[in-house]
């Protein structure tokens, strides 16, 4: 059986998760925490320069970097699941917004949040400020991308890296009026039974978001 090496409230698990889930791949998830001080252990062995998870661990091949364990599993396990287009050309554009949701939406989001985990009394407004602008031109650029996008489309690694990104997102810094089509497909995608699983099983964590968890979700 394939083990998940993360946590329930992690956005880059739920990339992962997301992605083993409309696969319909079995698989174990070995939380780390204070629980489970075996599972942090071999993440430091395991899981690249900075012993962070996700790690799928699949026999005795270790995966670490969420997007790569996609297409791992879209490789190795589930190639009719279509996470990742056979065309090359496909496969290119799909990898772009990918890095796009890690890079330039959880991204700022993360630097909101660790602003508040800093100092939540006094976070440094300039830099919130910052990355809440970063977010807008964000939420600006997904807005008129949306356009030329299927969003009716069975969950690709494009699904997998914009629902967690998009959940926490809006929770930091909400997705304003200005851009209807992103709240809709923000809605659209945690209605998927594959993201939907990961919101439910992160509840119990909800309290411990910095910036204190909405009241909807």
């Amino acid at each position: 059986m394939l083990a998940l090496y993360g946590h329930p409230f992690s956005s880059y698990t739920w990339k992962a998760q997301i992605a083993l889930h409309a696969a319909r791949l079995e698989y174990e998830l070995r939380e780390v925490g204070p629980a489970h001080p075996e599972h942090g252990e071999f993440l430091v062995g395991h899981a690249g320069p900075w012993g962070k998870f996700p790690v799928l661990l699949d026999g005795e091949e270790v995966l670490f970097e969420a997007s790569i364990i996609i297409e791992h599993v879209a490789i190795r396990h589930a190639p009719a699941a279509e996470l990742l287009p056979v065309d090359p050309e496909a496969a290119i554009r799909t990898r772009m917004i990918d890095r796009v949701f890690d890079n330039y939406v959880m991204a700022p989001m993360q630097a909101i949040v660790n602003e508040h985990l800093r100092n939540a009394a006094e976070p440094d407004a300039e830099r919130c400020a910052e990355a809440r602008g970063r977010l807008e031109r964000s939420y600006g650029w997904l807005e008129r991308w949306l356009a030329g996008w299927d969003r009716q489309a069975p969950t690709t690694l494009v699904e997998c890296a914009a629902a967690p990104a998009l959940f926490y997102a809006d929770w930091a810094h909400p997705i304003g009026e200005a851009y209807p089509q992103l709240k809709a497909w923000r809605a659209n995608l945690l209605a998927r039974p594959e993201v939907s699983r990961c919101v439910e099983a992160a509840r119990p964590w909800r309290g411990y978001f910095p910036l204190g968890a909405p009241d909807r979700d």
